[in-house]
């Protein structure tokens, strides 16, 4: 998981806590936005992580066949149960079970689900006992599920069982300067795997790649340095801003470095006032991030309480937080 950005490393911090404790997991977050490896992340980082991981995608499985592929079957169970068949919980014991798009799950099966983890006791299609499984369970949607639930196409009780512990993850466009650092891991990746040596991406690329939405986040930005690599001729990959983009204005950070206040400002003072204006920014987004507590606003900036309260009284960002006083009583 790679990422430098407020919302990123918090998200990260809730995963290494939740990785921790064995209860049920959901992991929300649009299409693209890394749950699996989330769900990898917690699975390794537990105390089931010499077990398997078993990933299963809900949405790839014909409903009727759901409760098979989960419990399993005995033979004779039904037509053409010739041979006994083990369910991808017995798969996934003493390790952990990762169910995608839970959302796809058929009203019948939830309720298979729901019984299974009151107790973590499962009965194979045909058997005549039930079975103890040692299995962690990890669900992710990119769907409202409470909204699913208000619709009645999904039980609000396992909404409440799944949602024990839950992280959502966040959007590439909501992960500020985040999106070179995985553009130069993706290309790195490329370099290994297909061996037509090291590329980097222009500059202006770069620039409308942080101004681009990416709808389809992370998985949508791998996809597209994957392909600008191997059809580039030569060293630097220079793609074209998608249509729509060329008329949208640079980012905030960039007209203000480009464009002095006077035009006879000095270089230093342009610097100056250029960094002063991104700690500003920069102090207000991260106490927004941790929900004005200036403790965790300074553990997710990387710097000490007292150093983080300096910047924020030079920057009188909190005055009217009765002239910080506040700070002094956390």
């Amino acid at each position: 998981m790679i990422g430098q950005s407020l919302t990123f490393l918090e998200a990260c911090r809730l995963i290494e806590k939740i990785a921790r404790c064995d209860a049920p997991v959901l992991i929300e977050g649009e299409t693209g936005t890394g749950k699996e490896l989330a769900a990898r992340a917690i699975h390794y980082g537990g105390s089931k992580s010499d077990g398997p991981f078993v990933p299963v995608n809900c949405g790839a499985i014909p409903g009727d066949l759901v409760e098979n592929e989960l419990f399993g079957h005995r033979r004779g169970a039904f037509t053409d149960a010739h041979v006994e068949q083990v369910g991808l919980v017995a798969h996934a014991g003493g390790g952990t079970l990762f169910l995608d798009e839970i959302d796809a799950l058929p009203l019948k099966a939830q309720v298979s689900l729901l019984r299974f983890l009151q107790d973590h006791q499962y009965r194979p299609l045909g058997g005549p006992e039930s079975r103890q499984a040692n299995v962690r369970l990890i669900a992710a949607t990119n769907s409202d599920l409470a909204a699913l639930a208000r619709e009645g196409t999904f039980r609000l009780d396992l909404l409440f069982r799944l949602r024990i512990m839950y992280v959502t993850l966040p959007r590439l466009r909501d992960r500020h300067g985040d999106v070179a650092m995985l553009a130069d891991a993706f290309l790195k990746k490329c370099t290994e795997r297909f061996e037509r040596g090291p590329k980097t991406i222009h500059r202006s690329t770069l620039e409308w790649m942080n101004r681009y939405e990416w709808p389809g986040n992370i998985r949508e930005l791998e996809n597209l340095v994957y392909r600008e690599y191997l059809l580039a001729d030569g060293a630097t990959i220079i793609i074209p801003p998608p249509a729509g983009m060329d008329d949208q204005p640079a980012s905030e950070v960039t007209r203000v470095a480009a464009t002095p206040k006077k035009c006879h400002e000095d270089f230093k003072t342009a610097k100056n006032r250029v960094i002063a204006e991104f700690e500003s920014r920069y102090l207000a987004h991260a106490l927004q991030v941790a929900g004005g507590n200036v403790t965790r606003a300074a553990t997710l900036a990387g710097k000490e309480r007292r150093a983080f309260g300096k910047l924020l009284k030079k920057h009188g960002i909190a005055h009217a937080a009765a002239d910080l006083n506040w700070m002094g009583q956390e």
